[in-house]
């Protein structure tokens, strides 16, 4: 997993409470295991009419947001289904940081265990980031996360909470694989004195 410290990039504001996990990725694109190729299906459903074509008023498609690696958003973003799809979707788009008030909790978990970074902040503050990121090419906001801060454009200051463990997760790249490799050495000790001791298993 990619590690997350520092991230400074254009910020797409998503003025939508409710956004559940089959709008971020519907189910017609599930079929795959492959974390990637997801990103082209992201928002598919507000992104493209049904004959594929590109809705020119959805943000990620305005030129300014097309490279957006923050997204912020409404309350209770990433309800619905429980389908690891949804992080992978963003991911593969770029989207390394979301931001709103509330995050379905199986949505919030996978987020951090697929290296992207979610904040949950009181609405005023989501709303001042969502007026900073109404700025188009100009919303570059840059969020910290060994100092917990978010910086706006405008030099504006805002501090946020990240349980520890996840926080030292992010910053190492270390997913559920990665944890348990850190005991890589242990686990071969033990693997080699189970062999001598029980070379018939």
């Amino acid at each position: 997993m990619e590690k997350f410290k520092t991230l400074t990039a254009v910020a797409a504001p998503l003025p939508m409470i409710n956004v559940d996990t089959d709008m971020i990725i519907p189910k017609q694109f599930l079929k795959t295991i492959q974390r990637t190729g997801l990103g082209k299906h992201l928002f598919d459903e507000m992104r493209y009419t049904p004959d594929g074509k590109e809705i020119p008023d959805f943000v990620l498609n305005k030129p300014a947001y097309r490279k957006a690696q923050i997204l912020v958003a409404g309350q209770n973003f990433g309800c619905g289904s429980s389908r690891e799809h949804a992080p992978w979707a963003l991911l593969d788009f770029g989207i390394r940081c979301v931001i709103a008030t509330s995050f379905a909790d199986i949505f919030f978990n996978n987020c951090f265990k697929n290296g992207i970074l979610p904040i949950v902040l009181p609405q005023e503050e989501v709303d001042k980031l969502m007026d900073d990121a109404n700025r188009g090419a100009n919303a570059v906001v840059t969020v910290d996360l060994e100092k917990q801060e978010i910086r706006g454009p405008d030099g504006g200051m805002i501090k946020f909470d990240v349980d520890p463990f996840r926080r030292q997760c992010l910053l190492n790249g270390w997913d559920d694989i990665g944890l348990t490799m850190r005991h890589e050495n242990s686990i071969d000790t033990f693997e080699a004195k189970r062999r001598a001791s029980s070379p018939w298993m």
